[in-house]
């Protein structure tokens, strides 16, 4: 199974392969901000976001959910969140003649960096039944097919209403709660594919899936251990929490299978020492972990407390916390006792002293802060994995007191708050009896599906719509080929999107693109200017309010899109579905924002009085019970210690294991450039990166053209094609290529145990020389 890439950026030969980074930001870092940024946008325009991102009365940022200091600076951004607003923020846009001279098929053909080059979606499009091309279309007659056809379903679950994370808190209110008034609960998200393993892990374990810390809290902190997680492009602002942090005193231990810039030193470029000194050192100890070996590793930690405990009665574990907040601990000392210190380190490929420094640095360590991202959450044995994390954490009471915590931390800028707003699949009875009282109709009680089923369920013909509030599914979830005849298979897609991707080129038979506002621009509508709101990864709640004027006339805010679509579809439901939106004012959700956030503080716990809390000028944070007051909302009342069985990655002979990962000028799948400074690639992403031992194994020579090859049980040959091998300082026995170029390699089904999540940090795969196709 080969996926055909795309043929329009550069060739082989362009690429350029340097040396990698050694520090983050600096004098480069401004430079890589502001040049695309003034070119982009020009001078006067620039300086009008960039001054407005994260700020207090200005809008923020799209690219992540890092959390916004007490004090901010004049400029609170980084140089990715710089790109992301030129991106979006950019005067150029689609014109009225690129939908006839570009036929679906020549979309097919274009790169993610060519889409997104074209600039502003600016009129809805309509292709046709049988048609190749998209054509402009009015608004309201967008709505009315997308009305007609939701309607004329025979099923409300024929339909899947997917959400990317950029979506603000009113607009996946308005949207949850039409699809649950339509008459389904399928809604998968973004938070499928990265975070889902996170949410139940800690769900399961403490209660609630969402970080313990608070901002504050890392300057605070003894000791900040960084799991599987690249700052320095993925949150470059958490590099100057961990910059505060370090010079408060703390140790910070990094642990990844990639040598990563922005964790061996960062150059802050608004200090003196960041533009024309060295910077400042940030990780203490790097443990070059294999691909997989984070359990093991947790595990070992944990049976060195245990055991140091067992010498020292009395003077390790946190005794109070433990008797009064946790249950399990005689049944995880009696498992760890029997931990296989050979297993370990097969699992992770460290010497048993690097183990041993990081379990001393633990012990030394009043409070402690252990933080990842999606090196952890995308493997099969995800879940248990951050299960003992928080196992680690209970073990010395780092959960619920200052500088101390659980710091899981989210890409997207408000994936977090959508989730609260309802966006799942799963929501808890308590939620949907509140939507009930409410609104007065019944929400459907049945799971819907999450991303991976919906791609199953438009494979086999149960799903027939597909609606978008955002996003590029189609390039970010596995199995690129299945996925593709999955999004074709369908009758109808509909993308709600800012600027073109993928998604708006593999397509059901009939497709609409309705463009939305940025979170830039402003947003009037009847009553006056709007303001929306957004939840960072640490549960604080702020708004965001646009600042430049719309690219162009016409254009429609989400929840002026939302509830159009929700009076089209319900108005000729013959669902059943108009007499259960009786009570929902449609109109008045899209004239008046404010309402949406009255019903919103009557629906969602912890959003009492949110208009009146949300103009202050900070917002305000949500409850968190074992942060707060280590109170834990289990079933027990208790956080629980749980037993987990050790299941490391087997690799055979001649094989690496494989991950992806972003490039520095790339944020999910939108890539502002074919280059990463921090790891020396220039010109293209076609790129594989080998440890040179590895190489020396298995044969290859640095630079030469190879075909990456994976395998799983099912036996299907998936391959992608002509990719430059570099060697590269990662882990011994592992590899690494850049998303989502080379999600065609993980199959559908491949996912993590519990939570679904595509297992796209560990691929076994092989690597053959290539040969030019004939």
């Amino acid at each position: 199974m080969t996926h055909k890439p795309p043929i329009d950026d550069v060739n082989d030969d362009d690429i350029e392969i340097g040396k990698p980074g050694t520090s983050a930001a600096g004098i480069p870092g401004i430079v890589h901000s502001m040049v695309p940024a003034f070119g982009g946008m020009g001078v006067s325009r620039a300086l009008k976001t960039l001054t407005a991102m994260n700020q207090k009365d200005g809008f923020d940022c799209m690219s992540c959910a890092w959390p916004d200091p007490d004090h901010r600076k004049a400029l609170e951004f980084c140089e990715n969140g710089a790109k992301a607003v030129t991106w979006e923020a950019t005067p150029v846009t689609v014109p009225t003649s690129f939908w006839a001279e570009h036929s679906i098929d020549d979309l097919l053909t274009k790169s993610e960096y060519w889409l997104g080059m074209q600039g502003r979606l600016v009129e809805p499009v309509y292709k046709p039944a049988g048609e190749d091309h998209y054509r402009p279309i009015s608004w309201e007659n967008a709505f009315s097919i997308i009305g007609e056809k939701l309607a004329g379903l025979a099923s409300p679950d024929e339909a899947a209403f997917y959400t990317s994370g950029r979506t603000s808190n009113e607009a996946a209110f308005a949207y949850q709660l039409f699809v649950r008034a339509f008459g389904t609960n399928n809604l998968p998200d973004c938070s499928n594919m990265c975070h889902e393993s996170t949410s139940l892990a800690m769900g399961q374990t403490i209660g609630i899936g969402k970080s313990t810390i608070s901002y504050n809290d890392f300057a605070k902190s003894d000791l900040i251990i960084i799991m599987g997680q690249n700052p320095g492009t993925n949150h470059p602002r958490m590099l100057t929490a961990l910059e505060d942090a370090k010079e408060a005193g703390a140790d910070i231990v990094a642990i990844n299978p990639l040598p990563e810039a922005g964790l061996m030193r960062y150059k802050n470029p608004q200090k003196v020492r960041g533009l024309i000194g060295h910077g400042i050192g940030l990780a203490d100890q790097f443990l070059q972990i294999r691909l997989g070996g984070d359990m093991a590793l947790l595990q070992a930690i944990s049976k060195r407390v245990l055991d140091a405990e067992a010498a020292h009665p009395g003077t390790v574990l946190d005794h109070e916390f433990l008797a009064e907040h946790c249950d399990g601990l005689d049944e995880l000392t009696a498992h760890l006792a029997n931990l296989d210190e050979a297993a370990v380190l097969e699992a992770t490929g460290l010497r048993v002293d690097e183990i041993d420094e990081l379990a001393e640095r633990y012990l030394a360590a009043d409070r402690v802060i252990i933080t990842w991202a999606m090196g952890l959450t995308q493997h099969k044995k995800a879940v248990p994995a951050i299960k003992e994390i928080i196992n680690l954490l209970l073990l010395r009471g780092n959960i619920g007191k200052p500088g101390a915590g659980a710091s899981p931390i989210r890409g997207h800028s408000n994936v977090q708050g959508d989730r609260t707003m309802g966006i799942w699949e799963k929501m808890p009875p308590a939620f949907l009896d509140a939507l009930e009282q409410e609104f007065g109709f019944a929400p459907p009680r049945a799971n819907g599906i999450d991303s991976v089923d919906a791609i199953r369920g438009m494979r086999d013909g149960k799903v027939k719509v597909w609606v978008a509030l955002g996003g590029n599914i189609a390039a970010a979830i596995s199995d690129t080929t299945v996925t593709d005849a999955a999004f074709q298979n369908t009758e109808m897609t509909v993308q709600i999107s800012t600027k073109l991707n993928r998604s708006h080129a593999v397509v059901g038979a009939e497709a609409l693109i309705l463009p939305t506002l940025g979170r830039t621009e402003i947003d009037v509508q009847a009553t006056g200017e709007q303001f929306v709101s957004v939840e960072d990864s640490v549960c604080a709640v702020h708004s965001s309010h646009g600042r430049l004027q719309p690219v162009a006339p016409g254009l429609l805010s989400e929840v002026a899109i939302v509830s159009r679509i929700a009076r089209a579809t319900l108005g000729n439901s013959g669902t059943g579905a108009s007499r259960r939106s009786g009570t929902i004012d449609w109109a008045g959700f899209e004239n008046n924002y404010d309402i949406i956030r009255d019903h919103i503080s009557r629906v969602v716990t912890g959003f009492a009085h949110f208009n009146l809390r949300i103009r202050a000028k900070d917002g305000f944070v949500l409850q968190h019970g074992p942060r707060d007051t280590r109170t834990f909302p289990t079933p027990t009342g208790k956080a629980m210690l749980t037993v987990n069985d050790l299941e490391h990655i087997e690799r055979p002979s001649g094989r690496l294991i494989l991950q992806t990962i972003r490039s520095h000028d790339q944020f999910n799948t939108t890539t502002y450039s074919l280059n990463d400074r921090y790891r020396g690639i220039k010109n293209g992403r076609q790129v594989v990166f080998v440890n040179p031992d590895d190489l020396v194994d298995l044969g290859i020579v640095d630079g030469q053209l190879v075909d990456v090859h994976s395998e799983f049980s099912d036996n299907v040959d998936r391959v992608i094609r002509r990719f430059r091998v570099v060697a590269y300082p990662t882990a011994r026995g592992c590899a690494a290529a850049y998303f989502p170029e080379a999600n065609v390699l993980v199959p559908l089904d491949a996912t993590a145990e519990g939570s679904n999540t595509p297992v796209s940090k560990s691929i076994i795969v092989r690597l053959e020389p290539s040969v030019e196709a004939v």
